[in-house]
């Protein structure tokens, strides 16, 4: 298992077996389009310079990537849509949508808009429900082909999703509204299915949410989502794809400006993000 790190200043960072390296002049859209990542990724860090061992800060693992999205994934995921939009008449839609064949996917962010781990994130001025979606997130080469996995966070306006379903791309997409981190894992196999993504967030130093789920509990295979999003389109550096939340606050709770929000997926690490 190979995880690979961007630091703030844009250098990489690479760990295995607790061994740290630098890797001056590696590119992460390389990566993406090599047929056989995680040769690649053994390669580059073998011939890094031995580096001792970092943490803090870090900026997201992510070159010219897109960062695209899965939804009603999990059942959670389709009740709470559900609930959200019954009074638009929307609901309907993600009840049919979570039996289709074809799944939910959409755009989410660009490089340039997605934060790394203990950067900010925002909730839309205009919103007055917002939450964070902790996510699972693939990457997946110019192939089409899955070859590792890191941890998202899918900021989500669910009032203004809930008021009507075209508005989707404003309730996901916004300056701030997404985070994936800390590293970029190139694991030795398949994450198991007993693998937990674990929810908290924390108000003043003190958790006022927590929730779990495994990603067992995902409706759709991760080569299926990946077959979906490559299907008529094409990605020529490779694309990041979040494959939906099965951990979804109350109706009652809202983010507000400081608050601390870590998503933690075993294996994976700890993604940690305060609300601006």
């Amino acid at each position: 298992m190979i995880r690979i790190y961007k630091d703030t200043n844009g250098a990489t960072l690479m760990e295995r077996d607790r061994e740290w390296r630098a890797v001056p002049g590696f590119s992460w859209d390389a990566l993406f389009r090599q047929s056989d990542p995680a040769a690649f990724a053994a390669e580059a860090f073998a011939s890094g310079a031995v580096h001792e061992p970092s943490s803090g800060a870090w900026a997201a693992p992510i070159g010219n990537q897109e960062v695209w999205a899965a939804g009603v994934t999990y059942y959670r995921s389709r009740q709470a849509r559900m609930e959200e939009s019954e009074e638009s008449g929307g609901d309907r839609f993600y009840d049919m949508v979570y039996d289709a064949v074809r799944p939910e996917l959409f755009f989410k962010a660009t490089a340039a808009r997605t934060r790394g781990h203990l950067a900010h994130v925002r909730v839309r001025a205009d919103s007055n429900w917002d939450v964070p979606e902790p996510e699972l997130t693939l990457a997946i080469n110019s192939a089409g082909k899955v070859f590792g996995y890191t941890i998202g966070n899918d900021m989500s306006s669910r009032d203004i999703e809930g008021e009507n379903p075209l508005y989707l791309p404003q309730a996901k997409v916004y300056k701030g509204s997404g985070a994936i981190g800390p590293a970029l894992t190139i694991a030795d196999a398949p994450l198991p299915g007993t693998t937990v993504i674990h929810l908290e967030i924390a108000r003043a130093g003190e958790a006022i949410f927590t929730g779990e789920t495994a990603i067992d509990q995902i409706k759709r295979g991760f080569d299926e989502l990946a077959g979906f999003l490559f299907t008529e389109n094409e990605f020529p550096d490779g694309a990041y794809l979040m494959t939906g939340t099965g951990v979804v606050p109350g109706d009652g709770f809202t983010l507000q400006s400081g608050d601390v929000i870590r998503i933690s997926i075993d294996g994976l690490g700890t993604l940690e993000n305060s609300v601006e």
